[in-house]
């Protein structure tokens, strides 16, 4: 018992003088300006915005341009096995996507200033667009079919700290998902992304104050060359940082790329990214997005109007979509989706004429430094649709099976 008894008071003596020590360590000697701070961590690069399983590289590139300042080099290079039932074709060469496919998802670099009174992005490089129950253009093709080899570039004017001012191609206001694989929860984008506008051309002003956010833009819509539309969105950041957004765009013209009339009917230029029906009318969100713990869960609801035109019958898509994700710990976690869609009216705006769909999405996620890898299997089925512009060769199929594997460094 004497033995144990002095052990303790050895004990408690020891960790006396080991705080003791600490404390004088930590005491500035007299006449000793205190220990600065450490320096905070890296900050990521402020574009692109990311979803909620991937991160931006918070030790991207950055050099002294002389009088542009500082600019950062960041960017993704990703490619993807994919496999898949009911294959559709490749919209812009016409021939018929086979049953698996290996392609690049992304090779892209951006060159960024995000500082000072003048800022500006240039993205560019190759890309694709894999989404759900649409057919799939590859990587070498996809920038000639739609938005280029510099599919974001804009200048930006920040007078101060609410308020700035964007000018070039700019990605869209709308929707909860974003063009670019990297960018998202999931591989494949959804059933309500293909009904969405990407990216668009024109300008845009922002202001912020508190909790409330603001954007209005006038730009072309989905990519037409005709600047005759305006979007806007509203968000509210509440104290536990979750958010309610609402967005809209609308053409303010109907005359989209056509002189036509009934007595003197001409062709349409239509680009092959601009969807005809869709350029016409208006796309409105609702989304709310709350974070709690390991947890991320954005629903959001989303309505397309069509109206009747001299190139198209009109025609209303409803919408709805839960996107979730969870945290096991910093390097793993799961994302999913759930959605659903439904058209009504003449227009085919779908699967066809008054036709629907749902879809189901899963993505387990792995992130170390700047390399990731995913895999995901998803599911689309299509409740009501059209023989003819369905799934498959014959576009009489129902329903797709496919499975993904995802693999790149963002740099």
């Amino acid at each position: 018992m004497r033995q144990l008894k002095l052990l303790l008071a050895f004990g408690g003596a020891t960790l006396a003088l080991g705080y003791a020590s600490l404390a004088f360590a930590d005491t500035p000697a007299s006449g000793a300006a205190p220990a600065s701070p450490p320096p905070p961590p890296p900050a990521a690069p402020s574009y692109p915005s990311m979803g909620p399983t991937l991160s931006n590289n918070t030790n991207s590139a950055s050099f002294d341009a002389g009088p542009l300042g500082k600019l950062t080099v960041n960017g993704d290079l990703s490619g993807m096995l994919l496999g898949q039932t009911n294959a559709g074709f490749d919209t812009w060469s016409g021939a018929r996507n086979p049953g698996g496919i290996v392609d690049l998802t992304n090779a892209m670099v951006t060159v960024q200033k995000d500082d000072g009174p003048l800022q500006f992005v240039i993205q560019g490089g190759l890309y694709s667009f894999p989404s759900l129950g649409a057919g799939y253009i590859k990587s070498t093709q996809t920038p000639e079919a739609t938005f280029g080899y510099l599919p974001v570039a804009y200048v930006k004017l920040v007078p101060n700290s609410t308020f700035s001012l964007e000018v070039g191609q700019l990605p869209t206001l709308i929707g909860a998902e974003l063009p670019f694989t990297y960018e998202n929860a999931d591989i494949e984008r959804g059933l309500l992304w293909n009904t969405e506008p990407l990216i668009s051309r024109g300008v845009q002003a922002n202001f912020s104050h508190g909790p409330w956010a603001a954007s209005v833009s006038w730009n072309d819509g989905y990519y037409s060359g005709e600047y005759t539309t305006a979007s806007g969105e509203v968000t509210y950041t509440f104290k536990n940082n979750d958010t309610l957004e609402f967005a809209g765009s609308g053409n303010f013209s109907t005359n989209f790329q056509c002189a036509a009339t009934p007595a003197a009917p001409a062709p349409c230029a239509t680009p092959f990214a601009t969807p005809l029906a869709l350029q016409q009318g208006q796309v409105y969100n609702l989304i709310y997005s709350h974070t709690q713990g390991p947890w991320t869960i954005t629903p959001y609801i989303q309505f397309n109007n069509v109206p009747s035109s001299i190139v198209t019958p009109s025609g209303t898509i409803w919408g709805g979509a839960v996107i979730a994700k969870y945290s096991f710990n910093p390097e793993w976690s799961v994302a999913g989706r759930v959605e659903y869609e439904s058209s009504s009216g003449a227009a085919n705006l779908l699967y066809g004429p008054s036709s629907n769909a749902w879809s189901l999405t899963l993505t387990p996620t792995y992130q170390k430094g700047i390399f990731y890898a995913r895999v995901e299997a998803s599911y689309t089925a299509i409740g009501s649709g059209t023989p003819g512009l369905m799934l498959g060769a014959l576009g009489d199929n129902a329903n797709q099976f496919r499975g993904l594997l995802e693999a790149g460094i963002i740099f």
